[in-house]
């Protein structure tokens, strides 16, 4: 038997003989005998927490010098969707760790305290009653895991309302990968119980261990850790019925990564093995299809249609080359379609599948994007990467999406296109959007309120600051001052700065913001005040509107969560380096908050973890602490919030709120965004109650009169600073262009407006007509070039020049044929090595900033 098999189950047999997890809740703890005898904890004293440390900052900004560290993959499409945010918005599973130290003296000595007076309430603070607080300690529940000193636990919520967890502790310190303990609960995290002997104490990976299917299964799939060198196949544990029973499957592969559910039939999985092969199970891993080799990566699409890259047998580094093939497949493997060939990457997002190509070798690559599934392809209308740029989906539904475009050098900065309803045609809606290290991106989609986005910026002056949109990217502006807070003096310009992913990656920030779709307007978020973002003083803000207006809710960093959809908020303190015992919440929407002691043994914070979604009312903290011997065991406490909020909410505790209605006063046009205004049935700031699990939000909708608010500037035509009118381009002025569409001699006609992708204004605001300029028959010139040209030749009568003009007229008329209409950016460089499209030299302009170079992207999408 392999050593380090061998060596694993030996420690295995140990753990399992000293592990006794211990779950009581506080009230009785209070009054027990404390437990003092600690077995075979880890005689190691925590020093760091789920976060690292934060890098000295300057004090007051954070110049554009700190935005040099290269990125992760350069010339890659990254995609994002939706709000990135902590685990309990965005996830079904939580990862916490600690880092293993040899215990010091020194740890004994009282540390300088450099962050606990920052950490009080900046909105009001009540005091808890007396009734209450005894009502939390009957329902706060500790466990304590004795002994098990795996280094990080992951957790895994399964099913929807199940109230069932999965935990599994790995440790590391023996042999990478190892898992020591798998633990279940069924009450929301308020007790704990063993269960390593159901799957017969094996060791799960570490990386990918667990899977769970949708949120409407109740499927697990545990991954074995099989020397890939010992065996022929992996080995996984499935489990039906929430991890209560586990069964034993043998693979005829070694799976190189998570196995895929298909959201509508969990049964589906789909997999990567390391023989670079695709895998498929339909039987919920029972039996196995290999279904193509070579893959790269794949997509699921709509219903069951897959999408997948491939390289050819044979070829080597196709990927690095740009020689994937990309195929579909539509009835699980059994007959696939190439729909491009020689291709980077691709990714499917939003109804839209896109793919990097190189056109031609050594020139940039560029994006191609299909509306139908990967039937036809056209091309994006988007400047060109070189192999150190990288293009990035941001966000995108059915009806447009967001496009980052890396600018050329070292700059962590780029523009934010957003794209027509076929993904084809972009306008620019933000310059220096801030991409800073390893591929991180601020763009945050605001889920409780439709249209709102919010990023940061680098601006010249090497600051960065907070701009929100609240037309879907439309429009941008910064954030407002919320109304109990100042930024000092000698603050000319004061604003709030949000600390998103780039924050976040330093340690600046434990959590990115937060909102949710059941918590309307609600938004959770660390900022600062001043001209740009600092780091010498970072709180937690609370918005109501969807970021009209904000509060400082809390002093210093802080872990946070929405419960109750929105009915109930809590925070506990982010301090790395203290211990905490105390948790506070507000029923009001962060504008007065309560503090609860939840333990007489204060604890290590390592995170704040509730289930998916915001109906639940228990909120489950973990850490660990040091015991007297050095030491270290890991706690859960839980807090059921349901026995607090007791009354469950009635029609009087609900208001009638109109979305938006901060943006205009103008009672014709108050709430309009998009085309449409929105009417929440809303609970009431001051309202006491419990919305309950079986909340559903409810809205009306009805349609606004079109305004040149609802219109983008099409080609040709920008918008003049503070106005809505689009206005001409000077350089496409009495300029010559023309635009061949297969061949055809047609007119394209153009009002200089086009419609917002998704909105759905009435009546109102009609474009007026315009004579078109950007674009005439393919073919001919201007009329009077072409009057000019005929009146020369019939005064001269060289009929030479007669021939001359004839066969060039008739070769570029030939060479326009089967040509796709070509499409540029009013904004950027006209290309003018199309031959199809006629403009004056001496007008061309670089647009903005200078020639798109080439040589792009190297990984499409993640």
């Amino acid at each position: 038997m392999n050593l380090s098999v061998t060596l694993r189950r030996l420690l295995l047999e140990w753990h399992t003989a000293s592990v006794y997890p211990l779950c009581t809740t506080r009230g009785n703890r209070m009054r027990a005998k404390r437990r003092t005898e600690q077995i075979a904890a880890d005689s190691t004293i925590p020093s760091s927490h789920l976060y690292s440390p934060a890098p000295q900052l300057h004090p007051h900004s954070w110049p554009a010098a700190t935005l040099t560290e290269k990125r992760r993959h350069p010339g890659s499409f990254v995609p994002r969707g939706g709000l990135g945010g902590s685990r309990q918005a965005h996830g079904r599973s939580a990862t916490f760790s600690r880092s293993q130290q040899e215990p010091s003296r020194s740890r004994n000595r009282p540390r300088r305290d450099v962050g606990l007076k920052s950490a009080g309430a900046s909105a009001c603070q009540l005091t808890l009653a007396e009734n209450d607080r005894r009502t939390l300690d009957q329902n706060t529940h500790e466990t304590p895991f004795h002994g098990d000193d795996g280094s990080t636990f992951t957790l895994s919520w399964v099913g929807d309302g199940t109230g069932v967890i999965l935990v599994l502790s790995t440790f590391g310190i023996v042999y990478e990968g190892g898992s020591s303990r798998l633990y279940r609960s069924v009450d929301y995290g308020k007790t704990f119980h063993d269960i390593s002997n159901v799957i017969n104490n094996t060791f799960i990976q570490k990386d990918f261990g667990i899977g769970t299917g949708p949120v409407t299964s109740n499927q697990v799939i545990l991954t074995v850790d099989v020397p890939v060198t010992d065996v022929p196949g992996g080995i996984v544990f499935t489990s039906m019925d929430a991890g209560e029973s586990f069964k034993q499957i043998q693979l005829p592969f070694h799976p190189s990564q998570s196995f895929t559910f298909h959201l509508q039939d969990p049964n589906c999985l789909l997999v990567v093995g390391n023989d670079a092969a695709l895998w498929l199970s339909v039987d919920f891993a029972e039996h196995w299809t290999k279904i193509h080799e070579g893959v790269h990566s794949f997509m699921w699409g709509p219903g069951v249609t897959l999408f997948f890259s491939a390289s050819l047998e044979g070829t080597v580094d196709a990927g690095r080359r740009g020689e994937l093939l990309l195929k579909r497949t539509t009835d699980l493997g059994k007959t696939f379609t190439t729909v491009h060939e020689s291709i980077f990457s691709f990714g499917y997002i939003g109804g839209f599948l896109f793919t990097s190509v190189m056109e031609k070798l050594g020139e940039p690559r560029v994006i191609y994007v299909s509306s139908n599934r990967g039937e036809t392809f056209k091309k994006a209308e988007l400047p060109s990467a070189t192999k150190e740029q990288f293009y990035s989906v941001l966000d995108g539904d059915e009806d447009m999406i967001f496009m980052h475009v890396d600018d050329l050098g070292d700059t962590n900065f780029g523009t934010v296109y957003t794209s027509d309803g076929q993904g084809v045609i972009y306008s620019k809606s933000l310059e220096r959007h801030l991409f800073g290290v390893e591929g991180k991106s601020d763009f945050t989609n605001v889920t409780s309120l439709r249209g709102v986005y919010l990023t940061n910026i680098l601006e010249k002056d090497g600051h960065i600051r907070t701009v929100i949109s609240f037309n879907k990217g439309g429009e941008w502006s910064l954030l407002a001052k919320p109304g109990n807070a100042n930024c000092g003096q000698g603050v000319k310009n004061c604003n709030l700065h949000i600390h998103v992913e780039y924050s976040h990656s330093r340690g600046m920030a434990p959590m990115l913001p937060l909102s949710e779709a059941t918590a309307l307007g609600i938004i959770i978020a660390h900022g600062s005040l001043g001209d740009s973002i600092t780091s010498s003083q970072v709180d937690v803000f609370v918005s109501s509107d969807g970021g009209y207006s904000w509060t400082r809710a809390l002093r210093g960093p802080h872990h946070y969560a929405i419960l109750d959809s929105g009915g109930l908020l809590v925070a506990i303190p982010a301090n790395k380096e203290h211990l905490i015992s105390t948790v506070k919440f507000s029923t009001d929407e962060g504008q007065c908050w309560q503090s609860y002691t939840f333990t007489e043994q204060p604890i290590y914070l390592a995170g704040l973890t509730s289930e998916p979604g915001t109906k639940t009312l228990n909120i489950s903290i973990w850490g660990y602490r040091t015991e007297e011997d050095f030491k270290t065991t890991w706690v859960a406490i839980t807090i059921d919030f349901e026995h607090l909020l007791t009354r469950e909410c009635g029609d009087e505790d609900y208001e009638r709120w109109l979305a938006h209605s901060s943006i205009r006063q103008d009672s014709d046009t108050r709430g309009c965004i998009l085309g449409f205004r929105e009417t929440f049935r809303r609970l009431k700031k001051m309202a006491v109650c419990r919305n309950g699990r079986d909340y559903v939000v409810s809205r009306e909708q009805t349609p606004c009169n079109c305004t040149e608010e609802d219109y983008l500037c099409d080609y040709g035509y920008f918008r003049h600073e503070n106005t809505s009118e689009c206005v001409e381009e000077p350089i496409f002025r009495n300029q010559s262009m023309s635009v061949c569409q297969t061949g055809d001699d047609r007119e394209i006609q153009t009002s200089g407006y086009r419609k917002v992708p998704g909105d759905r204004c009435e009546g109102g605001f009609n474009p007026p007509p315009r004579p078109s300029s950007a674009s005439r028959r393919c073919g001919s010139g201007p009329s009077s070039g072409y009057e000019t040209i005929m009146l020369t030749m019939v005064c001269v009568g060289v009929a030479v020049i007669v021939l001359t003009v004839s066969l060039f007229f008739i070769m570029k008329k030939l060479f326009c044929v089967e040509r796709t209409p070509a499409y540029r950016f009013s904004a950027l460089q006209l290309q003018d090595d199309d031959a199809c499209v006629v403009i004056n030299p001496q007008n061309a302009s670089t647009g903005n900033g200078g020639i798109y170079p080439s040589d792009s992207d190297e990984d499409l999408i993640e």
